[in-house]
């Protein structure tokens, strides 16, 4: 892989803590909190996020319902005037009314003056700019929630560690969660789970930890936050269900429908928890809200631009001329590359984001490449038997791909 090599981060569980009460005869796990935590827990006074798109909008929206004094920051002055004046952002989510108690500014500084929390969402290849952006203007200690999915190019760092590089003096985590923008800004029954580090005073006082104070701020009785310590596991579910949701959408453009998909989610998880897994994280965490929750959400709906660019490209549809030509960002396009380069390096086998990958960036035709990941090898399920058989057809899968990387060259 070419570009700078930066170890993966590690990611090691702080140590649980013992029950107090000796007629508790049942350990408590190690991420469980002290029982009567939830009586004393606030939310942040006032809160900055920085990024007026459709997610960050729909963010501030919720934590404004809620009752928090909210900014939100946009580049534009056009959306920044009309989030202020007619209470809509039209180029990101119409048709949604949005709080009058939601402001707007285009002044990051301003923006982030006297802010006890920040949110920052902007896509992914946009986080280590923005974090050193929002660097300039926060004091130390002030809470950074990361709501971006993906792995950075060439460092193959998550985001919360990539923010982390920039925003050392601060706690930094993660939300996410199974969530298109609109529904979230409607008022749609929603839930997301809020992942940060747990120190061990953290652990003594969760009330006071960043993940529970984010769960708080952004909790009404449409919008349901979960807590968690395992960031590896929530930030890899979200990276990795983008390109799930890519194949899925380019099987469906070709014309297969829900066996197929059924086979690429299940299979998607696994790929999802073994990389996880291999980072730190658990299978317990991909198994919840951020891990399978979003990839089956992702992976049902043309609302994600992650299947909708599949479904387009599996349609016979140029890349150049998807979405009608416009230009969208979509997370799992840049990110099948990254996430197979950081699974490369691991020793990790992925073989549908594999599988996106060599269609996106390496020519393979799509009906071929998928016809190659039908006739890998024969393995158990579960993984443990550790058994592998040719498979009948994988000779003519080889060689169809062989065909189609002659055409190419």
């Amino acid at each position: 892989m070419g570009g700078r090599q930066v170890p993966v981060a590690e990611f090691t569980p702080a140590s649980p803590i013992a029950p107090t009460d000796a007629d508790d005869k049942t350990l408590r796990p190690e991420t469980s909190l002290p029982e009567n935590s939830e009586t004393h827990a606030h939310p942040f006074a006032s809160l900055t996020v920085v990024g007026a798109g459709s997610w960050g909008t729909a963010l501030a929206a919720t934590a404004a319902r809620a009752g928090t004094k909210t900014t939100l920051w946009g580049r534009s002055e056009k959306v920044v005037n009309e989030i202020n004046e007619a209470h809509t952002n039209s180029v990101f989510l119409p048709d949604c009314e949005l709080p009058r108690n939601l402001k707007a500014t285009s002044d990051l500084k301003a923006a982030l003056t006297g802010a006890d929390a920040v949110m920052i969402v902007v896509p992914s290849s946009a986080i280590r700019a923005v974090s050193e952006q929002v660097a300039a203007h926060i004091p130390e200690g002030v809470p950074i929630a990361v709501c971006a999915k993906g792995i950075e190019a060439d460092t193959g760092l998550l985001m919360t560690q990539v923010a982390e590089v920039v925003l050392a003096n601060h706690s930094v985590g993660v939300i996410s969660g199974p969530t298109f923008a609109r529904e979230t800004a409607i008022g749609h029954p929603t839930a997301v789970v809020s992942a940060f580090p747990f120190s061990y005073v953290d652990r003594l006082t969760p009330d006071e930890s960043p993940a529970v104070r984010f769960a708080m701020t952004l909790s009404t009785e449409a919008f349901r936050a979960y807590v968690s310590d395992d960031l590896v596991g929530v930030e890899i579910g979200g990276a990795v269900k983008n390109v799930v949701a890519i194949a899925c959408g380019m099987m469906q453009g070709v014309g297969f429908a829900e066996n197929t998909r059924a086979a690429l989610i299940t299979r998607g998880i696994d790929e999802m928890m073994v990389l996880a897994e291999k980072l730190g994280g658990r299978r317990e965490t991909v198994a919840g809200l951020s891990g399978v929750g979003d990839l089956t959400l992702t992976c049902s709906s043309p609302t994600s631009r992650n299947m909708s660019l599949g479904l387009q490209l599996g349609q016979g549809i140029a890349r150049e001329d998807c979405f009608e030509g416009r230009h969208m960002v979509v997370e799992g396009e840049a990110n099948a590359r990254s996430i197979t380069d950081l699974a490369r390096r691991l020793g990790v086998t992925m073989p549908i984001c594999e599988a996106v990958r060599s269609i996106l960036y390496e020519g393979a035709d799509i009906e071929e490449a998928f016809a190659a990941l039908w006739s890998r090898p024969i393995e158990a399920e579960p993984s443990a038997m550790d058994l592998s058989y040719s498979h009948p057809a994988s000779q003519e899968a080889q060689e169809a791909l062989a065909r189609a990387a002659e055409k190419m060259s």
